[in-house]
């Protein structure tokens, strides 16, 4: 038989495995008697885990929640894992960076010391990725707000801080600066900023918020019956609304507003290593056809014309127009002679 002190742990673990256990189960599991698994509840009870008795023909135990917060047994994936999380909690923009360190402190302090010296070896520093602005800062509050309404699906009310201030003339629009009402859906982080997908009751349309620009009123609406996501996923639905449209297509190349296609005189193993978005077919060693998207004709073009190689336009006309329209530009910069304007081909 285990020690007592070892016992307790492997106790401890097994609770923490599942939501319910049968004490005959637990006591086989731990070759002890069911006496035996019933006086070391009552230890764990005494050092502060809320560990609830289940009856019935079997009975048996449940690790519930308290009020306190106990010690907490990690095994050591887990507490890998959470050294991970706590040290790219930086990027995340929800603004619990000292907290997280903090935390990242506590657990080190009570880990034994072989996983110490494994969690001390990975050290990982979270950059942000290349941008014109910082991400914004929020703190964890709103997020709760935010969180437990989507929980609860209740109507949220907010002050929604708009990108530019609002007209303070006799035309303003009153409906610019009023709280907003929405049923809120999901809360999503995207990039190192965070949105909230809500339903917007005075708009009657999906719409997606900048957390950091949100003000939540209190207390929130009556109750709702959510309503079904376009497309059924919220990482596609996000993904599509930055590409300009409800929901991400299904053939992989994303709800871009302008979609071309082009052959390239390149391995597709190559032209697959830069391509993010898009679809890339093998026609040969060293030929590929390229399905991409972009917000405009120029801009994809532009996107295209990265790849050293020749390229053969398959369609449509507006990314020809593009092209030429580019080609155009170029030929003037490097000629370096004057800048004359010129037609530009539409952005979509």
């Amino acid at each position: 038989m285990p020690k007592t002190s070892a016992r307790l742990l492997s106790l401890l673990s097994l609770l923490q495995a599942r939501r319910d256990w049968p004490g005959q189960l637990l006591a086989e599991r731990l070759e002890v008697s069911p006496r035996t698994v019933r006086r070391d509840v009552d230890r764990l009870r005494e050092l502060g885990y809320p560990i609830a008795a289940i009856k019935g023909p079997d009975g048996g135990y449940r690790l519930g929640a308290g009020t306190e917060l106990p010690p907490l047994l990690f095994d050591d994936d887990q507490a890998v894992a959470l050294t991970v999380a706590l040290q790219t909690a930086a990027v995340t923009g929800a603004g619990i960076e000292e907290a997280a360190v903090r935390a990242l402190s506590t657990v080190r302090q009570v880990m034994p010391a072989r996983l110490r010296h494994r969690v001390d070896a990975l050290q990982i520093t979270a950059v942000d990725g290349p941008g014109t602005r910082p991400h914004p800062r929020l703190g964890p509050g709103v997020l709760m707000t935010l969180s437990a309404a989507v929980r609860a699906r209740e109507v949220l009310r907010f002050d929604y801080d708009p990108v530019s201030p609002p007209a303070t003339d006799a035309h303003a629009d009153p409906a610019a600066t009023a709280p907003r009402r929405v049923q809120p859906h999901h809360v999503v982080t995207r990039g190192g900023r965070w949105y909230l997908v809500a339903w917007d009751l005075d708009r009657d349309d999906w719409r997606t918020f900048r957390v950091d620009r949100i003000t939540p009123r209190t207390p929130t609406g009556p109750r709702f019956t959510p309503r079904e996501l376009p497309g059924g996923d919220v990482a596609a639905f996000v993904t599509g609304r930055f590409q300009g449209s409800d929901f991400q297509g299904s053939d992989g190349t994303g709800g871009w507003p302008c979609l071309g296609e082009v052959v390239l005189d390149l391995p597709a193993s190559v032209v697959s290593t830069y391509t993010r978005d898009g679809v890339v077919e093998e026609l040969g060693p060293d030929r590929c056809r390229l399905v991409l998207g972009a917000w405009s004709w120029p801009g994809l073009a532009a996107s295209i014309g990265r790849f050293d190689a020749d390229i053969e336009v398959i369609g449509p006309t507006e990314l020809k127009d593009a092209f030429a329209h580019l080609a155009r530009r170029y030929a003037r910069a490097a000629a370096d002679g004057p800048t004359e304007p010129t037609t530009r081909p539409p952005s979509r």
